[in-house]
């Protein structure tokens, strides 16, 4: 346990080098929700949940009482995402929705530890061609991933743990940059 400790502590140290692009892409998010454009966040298993988290964070509060911001998990529709899974294929599933919902003024937030998702892919094929902002969130890795990202934050390691608690870290950074921005 106090090797993965270490190792987690390891991870964290390297994020803190992407602070610069963390700022970034809250600041992109600022600009959009003020703009009026959505914000659609994806992924699979634990990063299904951080999806969910994400927008949980931005729909409701972070720490602070304000107006919610729009923000939809596309994750959590069990009737949407069992249709098309069964009718098109799980591939699909993302996919579908982004082109459904999805606009030029809005961002897709993809989270794959590995990159190689093939339903994420699909999902930021899609997006791509609509010309919304892609945010990314991967391993060190990365696989085809970050391709099709305007923004990639990466952690610094391939283990779905390591990589998801890096990810959790950098996220709350970017809502409460998002928030602070925000009168009360």
């Amino acid at each position: 346990m106090a090797e993965q400790i270490a190792d987690h502590q390891r991870v964290v140290a390297a994020a803190s080098e992407q602070v610069p692009l963390l700022t970034r892409i809250a600041d992109e998010l600022i600009g959009v929700f003020d703009s009026g454009g959505r914000l659609y966040v994806l992924g699979n298993g634990g990063s299904a949940a951080d999806a969910q988290h994400i927008v949980a964070e931005l729909v409701g509060r972070f720490k602070r009482d304000r107006q919610p911001l729009p923000a939809v998990a596309l994750t959590t529709d069990t009737s949407v995402l069992t249709a098309l899974s069964n009718d098109l294929g799980a591939e699909q599933c993302f996919a579908r929705q982004v082109d459904a919902l999805v606009t030029t003024n809005d961002v897709v937030w993809a989270l794959s530890v590995s990159g190689t998702s093939p339903n994420v892919i699909a999902a930021l094929e899609r997006a791509k061609a609509i010309g919304a902002t892609i945010i990314g969130f991967t391993g060190q890795s990365g696989g085809r991933f970050s391709e099709f990202c305007d923004y990639c934050f990466r952690a610094a390691h391939d283990a779905s743990d390591r990589v998801q608690e890096v990810h959790q870290l950098a996220y709350h950074l970017i809502c409460d940059r998002i928030e602070g921005s925000l009168e009360s």
